[in-house]
């Protein structure tokens, strides 16, 4: 070795292994492949962990700061509107004090609607977007998000109770098991942010979300048929051919056609509202308050012509009041616990998957950064304190959000606003809705849920990716003729077994050399690729693991008994050099290093010299540590495909 290469080298700061032991003036400089230094185990261990739980560095604000500083940005780390709050001034309070009082509007009959989605009276969906909205405003890191009871989350929380309690007949403890099941939704929300898991979340897919978000809509929409025909017997299935049935077996008796014509009017006008508020953005309030004026108008039209003595249905009655105490109903021992805490896991990882998916669309739109495990203390919190304050599982509401957004917030301060609406609401209002028509909560839900059909976005996956669309409609279809919880089952399932397959059948391929370049690709992407005559270079696609160490193996063995057939059936010098391409190899584990070891020998069997280009400092380091790299040779592992090309093959080159 040269005294320049032995500059390059400390310059490096890590040891190197000789590509090449000799070179000519005639040949070309072959560079040597890396090995990084050792580094120390403890050292080598925490910086994994923080990677894997710490990468956003938390603690960088703190650093180089003085004790009370500490404690004033550790309240604000907690608290973040300390932070904002700050900066508050007259111009951001205008925005959001509009927009506060626009998602007001909107929010007030959506939940009276989504109660009736959980079995609930309807005051228990005014109480959660009360107190939970006021938590998130302190807590909470997201400027646009609105919090209260969504379609989805209240359909699922339904669902999953009525399988344990009957809400009509045990009424008393099917809210209690509501208030359980939301405490525990809350527990595991801020357990995951506390523990930093929130990774965990992205292993439902997006695709996965479309689909089941699809099912739900249809579902919900199916299921509001009830109110919306004015059929007093209806199932209590919610698969679609079940509700079909129970609708069109209700023809001749059950329908009501003064309820059909409330609802139908009051739908066609709320559908014209959204279709304006899409058309012209300056019309985004439209839609907002188009739910409200429907309230207003259906309740004043049944009153006067008490409409509810010709069979159309109405609310009745909804308790007066702000949030009663709710923590001696949460069931702590017993048989329910454990199904609470069962609903409510499950309940509240929809919830956050959910709240962070529009926290994040709307923080990238307006170029901030959410943090993800601070969102999720905060929604766990909220929902904790909500259990014990007669609250369900509350989360960000994907429309609200959009008209909080339209609407010019500037802050979490709209949140409060609209909660104190809703106390005013509660207080003084909530008699007015006696005689409201369950038509027009049934046809503000329709409405709400249309909008979570996202035809193009199913679409699109379909164009990117086949498996894809595979779990999107195997959600979808899940959702829609099973139940809620085969379909997030099918959406979870589906979405495992991409990450499974992916990682034990990765991607690997046949690479040649791009004319007029060094630079060898894929024959598959660039067909004017050419071949090295008697090489086989083969390229693998992902890190080589346990899951997947056999099945590289033996596929690159398959491309080589495949090439070898080619050659001989053209008559044409056989295959002596087999190059392994490793720069996609992020990693190697023993597993993997037994496979190749296997492969070199399988190789030598053969008369086929194995030649290994650019591995990475993690693979390079423990190839060698696992003396492979000595029994292959040394001179044999290279930076580049160019490099093990010209010093293997010189003369083949040539003649390529």
């Amino acid at each position: 070795m040269d005294q320049s290469s032995e500059v390059q080298t400390k310059e490096m700061g890590s040891r190197s292994v000789s590509s090449s032991h000799h070179h000519t003036l005639n040949e070309p400089y072959v560079h040597k492949v890396g090995i990084p230094p050792k580094q120390n185990l403890f050292k080598e261990f925490k910086a994994t962990v923080k990677e894997t739980f710490f990468h956003d560095d938390p603690l960088r604000p703190f650093k180089d700061q003085t004790r009370s500083r500490k404690l004033i940005l550790g309240i604000q780390a907690i608290f973040p509107i300390f932070e904002w709050a700050r900066d508050y001034n007259l111009s951001k309070f205008k925005g959001d004090i509009i927009a506060g009082l626009t998602i007001a509007s909107l929010c007030i009959p959506q939940d009276i609607g989504y109660a009736k989605l959980a079995n609930l009276d309807p005051q228990y969906g005014l109480y959660s977007s009360f107190v939970p909205p006021l938590i998130y405003a302190f807590m909470g890191s997201s400027r646009d998000i609105a919090i209260g009871p969504v379609a989805v989350v209240s359909l699922l929380l339904g669902t999953l109770l009525q399988n344990e309690i009957d809400p009509i007949k045990n009424k008393v403890e099917y809210r209690r098991l509501a208030f359980t099941a939301t405490f525990f939704a809350g527990i595991t929300q801020a357990t995951l942010g506390c523990l930093r898991l929130g990774f965990l979340i992205d292993f439902l897919s997006h695709a996965a979300i479309v689909g089941f978000m699809g099912g739900a809509a249809i579902t919900i929409a199916l299921q509001q048929l009830k109110g919306f025909l004015g059929i007093k017997h209806f199932t209590k299935k919610s698969d679609i051919v079940s509700v079909m049935h129970s609708v069109f077996a209700s023809i001749e008796h059950g329908w009501n056609w003064q309820t059909i014509l409330i609802g139908a009017s009051f739908l066609s006008f709320l559908l014209f509202a959204k279709f304006l508020g899409k058309k012209n953005k300056k019309f985004f309030w439209v839609p907002a308050i188009a739910p409200l004026i429907s309230v207003i108008l259906s309740t004043f039209f049944v009153y006067i012509t008490r409409a509810d003595k010709q069979g159309v249905q109405i609310v009745n009655h909804i308790e007066k009041g702000i949030n009663p105490p709710s923590v001696n109903q949460i069931y702590f021992s017993g048989d329910y616990l454990l199904k609470g805490f069962r609903i409510g896991v499950v309940a509240g990882m929809i919830a956050l998957t959910e709240a962070i998916a529009i926290g994040r669309t709307f923080a990238s739109m307006k170029d901030y950064q959410l943090d993800g495990n601070k969102e999720m203390v905060a929604l766990g919190a909220m929902n904790v304190v909500g259990s014990m304050t007669s609250c369900y599982v509350a989360t960000g509401s994907f429309s609200r959000s959009a008209v909080n957004y339209m609407a010019g917030c500037h802050t979490a301060f709209s949140n409060i606003v609209m909660s104190g609406v809703v106390f005013l609401t509660l207080e003084f209002i909530t008699p007015l809705f006696k005689y409201t028509p369950n038509a027009i909560l049934a046809a503000i839900i329709i409405s709400a849920v249309l909008g979570l059909i996202d035809i193009e976005a199913a679409v699109l996956i379909w164009k990117i990716d086949k498996f894809d669309f595979v779990a999107c409609m195997g959600a979808f279809f899940g959702v829609v003729f099973a139940t809620v919880e085969i379909g997030l089952l099918i959406a979870v399932s589906i979405s495992f077994a991409k990450i499974l397959l992916q990682v034990t059948r990765p991607r690997t391929a046949i690479l040649g050399k791009v004319p007029r370049t060094t630079v060898y690709r894929n024959i598959q992407q660039y067909p004017e690729a050419t071949k090295v005559p008697g090489v086989l270079i083969v390229r693998v696609d992902s890190a080589i693991y346990f899951s997947n160490s056999n099945y590289i193996k033996e596929r690159i063995l398959r491309w080589l008994t495949d090439e070898e057939e080619r050659l001989k059936a053209a008559s044409l010098s056989r295959i002596q050099i087999l190059i392994v391409e490793m720069s996609p190899v992020t990693d190697i584990d023993t597993s993997g290093i037994h496979a190749l070891d296997e492969l070199l020998r399988s190789l030598e069997k053969r008369d086929i010299q194995l030649v290994l280009a650019n591995p990475g400092p993690v693979v390079i380091d423990k190839l060698h540590a696992s003396n492979f790299a000595n029994s292959m040779g040394d001179n044999r592992i290279f930076l580049t495909v160019a490099d093990a090309v010209a010093s293997c093959s010189p003369k083949l080159v040539e003649e390529v």
